[in-house]
């Protein structure tokens, strides 16, 4: 007498994949054209994702841009905050990198409360290929024919920037060496001013260069 053999079932595919009772249900026709329309629809999003416009990026031009700030102004945020305002100098500094930089930019920070270190950094902006200077004069602004000299020499445009507005101030701080011959003068908007200085300084930088 043979003794009986049990067959198992073969699980192999079972383990590569889950039976679903529901498809054997669906023609095959119909599983095909299912699978071709996911195809389809994500051909179809990939085609319309939104992607940076090749004219855009041609427009953009990369600026080297420099902020010059004066005597006192690294005293920012303890020296008469009711006149200056509460802001550190470094926080404007790190703003006006990081949104310089966010637009693809490049920025340069300098301070001194010396004159001839601000003349000599005007000086090295020249064979750096700085595009635009913004600088803060501060009490300079008042008296510095050799800073003004120095910016007409290396033919660098500029804008003038102060944190308060000087023509409400004392007398003596109504006359600027600068205003003349600088491209603008921001006065009394406090560290707002700066961001306006460079979003002026971005835009026409990038017409002057796509001229």
């Amino acid at each position: 007498m043979k003794s009986a053999q049990m067959r198992l079932p073969n699980t192999s595919n079972a383990l590569k994949k889950p039976y679903n009772p529901q498809l054997d249900k669906i023609s095959p026709n119909v599983l095909a054209f299912t699978a071709n329309i996911g195809r389809l629809d994500s051909q179809r999003a990939m085609r319309h994702s939104p992607r940076p416009s090749l004219c855009l990026l041609k427009d953009v031009v990369m600026a080297t841009l420099l902020v010059l700030h004066g005597p006192n102004l690294n005293l920012l945020g303890t020296r008469e905050p009711g006149v200056y305002g509460a802001v550190t100098l470094d926080e404007i500094n790190q703003d006006l990198k990081c949104r310089a930089e966010a637009a693809g930019h490049t920025l340069d920070y300098f301070q001194s409360n010396a004159e001839h270190q601000l003349i000599e950094r005007i000086h090295a902006a020249r064979h750096e290929g700085v595009d635009f200077i913004v600088i803060n004069p501060a009490a300079f602004t008042h008296t510095s024919v050799a800073l003004r000299d120095a910016l007409l020499a290396v033919s660098i445009p500029f804008i003038e920037v102060h944190l308060s507005n000087v023509h409400k101030r004392e007398p003596f701080r109504h006359h600027s060496y600068f205003s003349d011959v600088a491209v603008g003068v921001i006065c009394g908007l406090g560290a707002s001013g700066y961001r306006m200085a460079l979003d002026a300084a971005i835009e026409m930088t990038g017409k002057a260069q796509n001229a």
